[in-house]
């Protein structure tokens, strides 16, 4: 079988190039499976809050000697309270990757730190750095309900796979065990690869 299959219900022709495109380019770069049923309780994570309806139309599993990590392709509608710049970025289908963690890391934000954050952390020191990891710190903005626990979790090893990914635009978001990465752009072979190409890193961490 050359090319894994998705569901099409529903998707325009322009839709099912790309759904189709993305999946041929998955299983190139990646031996990927098609798994069972697997609930990611993806209702835990708050990036999704201001969505009204999430639908898992296709999981693919990333084989991995001792992990598997996830790429799941989310289709998504806005509630009516969604703000002018989440509706700006919102596509109806997302590709999202998934992963699970040895380490528990409580809740984690991480995104590209952009002056704003820089001006707020002055008055209100919310965020986490790590003084030991200044590049880290001065690219990445981390938010936590639990300093020491991640930052403990927050490794030399998991910095440094976060200081490879080459773009900018990704959300991060981490609950207990449970990562998640998107960047709200619609599907596209390579936005799935990097997305991919991340959760493989750290699903062969220690």
């Amino acid at each position: 079988m050359n090319k894994l299959s998705f569901d099409v219900a529903g998707l325009t022709p322009v839709d099912i190039d790309a759904f189709d495109a993305t999946c041929n380019h998955l299983r190139e770069n990646y031996r990927v499976e098609v798994p069972g049923d697997i609930d990611f309780q993806l209702e835990q994570f708050e990036t999704f809050n201001h969505y009204k309806d999430l639908n898992i139309r296709d999981t693919y599993a990333i084989k991995h000697i001792g992990a598997d990590s996830y790429m799941l392709f989310l289709e998504m509608n806005p509630n009516a309270k969604s703000t002018r710049a989440e509706l700006k970025h919102h596509h109806n289908y997302q590709p999202w990757a998934l992963t699970y963690l040895k380490q528990d890391f409580g809740r984690v934000f991480i995104r590209t730190e952009t002056l704003l954050d820089k001006i707020r952390e002055i008055v209100f020191p919310i965020e986490l750095d790590f003084r030991e990891d200044k590049p880290f710190s001065d690219r990445f903005y981390v938010l936590t309900d639990d300093k020491e626990k991640a930052h403990k979790a927050m490794t030399q090893q998991f910095r440094d796979a976060m200081m490879l990914i080459k773009e900018t635009d990704f959300v991060v978001e981490i609950f207990e065990h449970t990562l998640i990465i998107g960047n709200r752009k619609p599907v596209a072979p390579e936005h799935a690869c990097y997305l991919a190409e991340f959760v493989s890193r750290l699903a062969n961490l220690s």
